[in-house]
């Protein structure tokens, strides 16, 4: 058995809830007995009710049906289920039982086991999600898809209850959309198309497959603009594999000439390399320290307080960034530091789609089992079917789509949160982006990396503040061994398509030089367009250009720091209508707080043709002059000038904030109570949700059981009137309790004459002593039999028996008559012929 998913089997978790039983049913009927799997249910399950799912389950299937218990290994061609009132999960291959914190409300037993399915049994795991209510499961199908699992959902049009599989489809974590009955033979097809490993890397794979993946990330850069080349090996083809299973094409060159002819295929695999598994407070010890450890000491170097600065790179759909908003205000209320602070945070992913989800700040219910009861009830708002950010923690965050890798990054950053992003890149790019984040951080700033990532041999970058927790500390170089190469966006328009193998010109000795002496000896410039759009960097130009804050901005004007924004104004423009160069001499430069001389050359270009109206910036450093005391203190009264207006400016600004301020503290009130009432009416419908999907598997349940009396009443009924014996059941006084069709033949029965006394009802019979010989049945319990005839000569055979229940409680008799006309009729004869022999 397998302890990591790395060898095996597939297993199949499925989770359903509210009309389930039928959908399960419709799958276990088309699954193979020998398919080589293993199936996992989990249903939302009434806790004190006992549970006949794997009976019922049991008559779709000829693979066992077992009740999970504790420790039990999973075995392939079985099916387990769930057992009321636990929490399911899988450890190594085996199945283990949990006590749930909670008997009702709000419980996600499917999201549960399908995240422990998805880190025990890697790329082997499969989750299915049923009919059912509510948004169980989307957590879980994600997990699996992150580890390289497949995922499906029955189609919500066809499932008796549509929310499981509809919120699932909505947050983008589905593989394969289908009807119930054909999900099992979906997975089959998608496994024996799957590889049976993933490559391990580059150097390993056959040189057809190295080429084919050249010619898809050339194919991709073209589509998306954004190059993946420098990705681990392994990553990339593992999600090109499942790609290619998916569609059942035969390898990965067949695929190269798909996405040709198929462009929109490229944006899905895009999406495909994308793929975000993150979720509140992931690693919840790392957050811990954050708030308890790093984040005091980092107002302690701040007592004045602070105007902070975080960015968190590949935010994905945004719970990251919200997570660390929240951590800062739980420090700020239990340390109330003397001094003012707040904290802006940058968050920025390649995936626009998921930067929008990020912006809307709304997360499904399932997310109660990573968020505190507290933390949403202080930091969320419930809404239908899901909670919202509170506006206070959601104005902290500034969402923007970014490449970290060619866009340029966010600086004087206090905080840097970057989990699980480095360990999909390869060993160079994982130095490049250290080597970005350590510029971007102040002294001192506080850097979080995953669980799975560190910072290699760059320890003269970053020390470690909690190794455990993978919390690191920018650290000062006394030498400036490791200059960030800043990301730069390409020349407009796409690269050419190369496919026939040459070396890239970027690795020649003489490409090589050219950028070294331009590194380190020629003058930092830029290359603009008209609008003063980036359109190359040649140099260190941090010195004169930042980021700006907010929205990714490459703009110079944006981007130019205090002092030389305001000189270029118009000076790019003009630049284009002349040929000579504009020279804009002895221009201050602040630079974080202290002052840099610098000339800067405007060049208008006409020649070469692909650099026709463009502008080349050049700046180059000037030493002080001996004048530039004379020109400081012009500046300086300048900018006491300034102040004083800044001063009055902000005096009127505190007068309006006091009376916003006035009017927030009066609608704060307002909304508090109104929260209370939310909450206590929040908790009312979690509960009544709960019971409400119990009571609903409870019915499915009882309904299946009526099914099952149904054709038993109907089987019991069609051999008592293929016996031809009329029949009557009477109770323990003696009242018309059930009659079979013969019996009409005898007694004038009606089918209101149940719950009458037989004595009431009309009889053929001339049988007087059938009520005295009933009770006398009932008290003795010795069963009576009679021959009696009717009024038109007919004869039976009458057998009065107690009527026993399963339980071996007497509750009535059966009288049965059997028909024995004929017998006597023959009698008869016998006896007149024999007359006369014994004359």
């Amino acid at each position: 058995m397998p302890a990591s998913g790395t060898a095996g089997f597939p297993i199949v978790g499925i989770g359903c809830s509210a009309g389930g039983l039928e959908a399960l049913e419709a799958m276990l009927k088309h699954t193979p007995a020998n398919s080589g799997m293993a199936f996992v249910i989990v249903q939302h399950l009434a806790p004190d009710h006992p549970s006949t799912l794997p009976e019922i389950l049991q008559r779709s299937t000829a693979m066992p049906v077992l009740e999970a218990t504790e420790g039990q290994a999973v075995r392939p061609d079985h099916v387990y289920v769930i057992p009321p009132n636990t929490d399911l999960s899988l450890l190594q291959g085996c199945l283990h039982l949990i006590a749930p914190l909670e008997k009702r409300g709000l419980r996600l037993p499917i999201d549960f086991f399908l995240r422990t399915l998805a880190d025990d049994w890697q790329h082997l795991a499969v989750g299915v999600i049923l009919s059912g209510m509510g948004s169980d499961g989307v957590l879980g199908l994600g997990a699996i898809k992150g580890k390289g699992g497949l995922t499906l959902v029955q189609t919500p049009s066809e499932a008796s209850a549509g929310s499981m599989p509809g919120s699932a489809i909505e947050a983008g974590v589905v593989d394969i959309t289908a009807p119930a009955n054909t999900l099992v033979a979906r997975i089959i097809d998608y496994l024996h198309h799957v590889p049976h490993a993933a490559q391990a890397d580059e150097r390993s794979a056959p040189l057809a497959d190295q080429a084919a993946l050249d010619r898809i990330l050339i194919l991709l850069r073209n589509r998306s603009g954004h190059d993946l080349s420098l990705y681990k090996p392994s990553t990339l083809y593992r999600r090109i594999e499942r790609r290619i299973a998916l569609l059942q094409i035969e390898n990965i060159a067949r695929y190269v000439g798909y996405l040709r002819e198929n462009p929109q295929e490229l944006d899905l695999l895009f999406r495909e390399m994308l793929i975000g598994v993150t979720h509140f407070f992931r690693d919840p010890a790392a957050w811990d320290f954050l708030r308890d450890t790093a984040m005091p000491a980092l107002f302690a170097r701040y007592p004045d307080g602070q105007a902070l600065r975080a960015w968190v790179p590949a935010c994905s759909t945004g719970e990251e960034a919200y997570s660390l908003a929240i951590v800062f205000r739980e420090a700020l209320e239990k340390l109330k530091p003397p001094g003012h602070f707040t904290l802006q945070i940058y968050a920025t992913d390649l995936d626009a789609d998921a930067v929008d989800r990020a912006r809307r700040a709304f997360y499904p219910a399932n997310i109660a089992a990573d968020v505190t009861p507290e933390r949403l009830a202080r930091h969320f708002v419930q809404e239908d079917n899901g909670y919202r950010l509170n506006r206070n923690i959601r104005e902290m965050v500034i969402l923007a789509p970014q490449n970290v890798v060619s866009d340029p990054p966010f600086t004087r950053l206090h905080i840097l949160s970057c989990r699980n992003l480095l360990i999909y890149f390869g060993q160079t790019l994982q130095r490049k982006v250290l080597t970005l984040f350590h510029y971007a951080l102040n002294r001192d700033g506080i850097l979080l990396l995953g669980s799975a990532e560190t910072i290699g041999g760059l320890t003269d970058l970053f020390a470690p503040l909690d190794k455990k927790n993978h919390v690191f500390q920018r650290v000062d170089q006394s030498a400036r061994a490791h200059w960030p190469d800043f990301p730069t966006r390409a020349p407009a328009g796409p690269p050419a398509v190369d496919f026939g193998g040459r070396p890239d010109y970027r690795d020649s000795l003489e490409y090589l030089t050219d950028q070294l002496i331009q590194q380190h000896f020629a003058p930092a410039a830029v290359l603009v367009n008209g609008d003063g759009d980036i359109l190359y960097i040649s140099g260190r130009t941090g010195r004169y250009l930042e980021p700006a804050a907010g929205k990714v901005n490459i703009n110079i004007h944006a981007m130019a720091r205090g002092g030389l924004r305001d000189a270029l104004i118009g000076v790019i423009r003009t630049a284009l209508h002349q040929p000579q160069p504009i020279q804009l001499e002895e221009i201050q430069v602040d630079v974080d707080g202290r002052t840099h001389v610098v000339n800067v050359t405007v060049q208008g270009l006409d020649k070469p043709e692909a650099l026709r109206d463009r502008v080349l910036v050049v700046f180059q450093d000037v030493k002080t002059p001996a004048g530039g005391r004379r020109q400081r203190r012009l500046a300086t009264d300048r900018e006491s000038a300034l102040m004083l207006e800044l001063n009055q400016l902000r005096e009127a600004l505190r007068v309006n904030q006091e009376e916003m301020q006035a009017s927030l503290e009066e609608v704060k009130s307002a909304n508090e109570e109104l929260q209370v009432t939310n909450e206590e009416l929040t908790t009312s419908k979690e509960e009544l949700q709960s019971m409400n999907e119990e009571l609903q598997t409870i019915n499915a349940e009882l309904q299946s059981k009526v099914d099952d009396l149904t054709w038993a009443r109907n089987d019991m009924t069609n051999l008592l009137n293929s016996t031809e014996i009329a029949t009557v059941f009477l109770d323990n006084e003696m009242k018309l309790r059930r009659f079979t069709t013969h019996a009409t033949h005898l007694f004038k029965f009606i089918p209101g004459d149940v719950g009458r006394p037989l004595s009431d009802i009309v009889s053929d019979l001339d049988y007087q002593g059938l009520h005295e010989d009933a009770m006398a049945v009932l008290k003795t319990l010795i069963f009576c039999e009679k021959q009696v005839s009717t009024q038109d000569g007919r004869w039976y055979r009458v057998r009065i028996m107690p009527y026993r229940t399963q339980d071996n409680v007497i509750d009535g008799v059966v009288v049965t008559f059997i028909d024995i006309t004929d017998i006597k009729r023959l009698e008869a004869r016998l006896r007149t012929r024999e007359s006369p022999n014994a004359t």
